[in-house]
């Protein structure tokens, strides 16, 4: 990815908190990334946000 490209936001799911969350996204960046797809995780407190990102 390019400096300059924009990551576009596609949706936001927020689940409770688990810790085993990282590796499914971790999954999905290492096999979607062909298809220009980002996914990132966050977490506030007791939840989870995975967030969906268009390259």
């Amino acid at each position: 990815m390019k400096f300059d490209d924009k990551l576009e936001l596609k949706c936001v799911m927020e689940l409770e908190s688990n810790l085993e969350l990282y590796k499914v996204v971790d999954f999905l960046n290492k096999n979607l990334k062909d298809k220009k797809l980002l996914f990132g995780l966050t977490m506030k407190e007791k939840k989870m946000k995975i967030s969906i990102y268009e390259t």
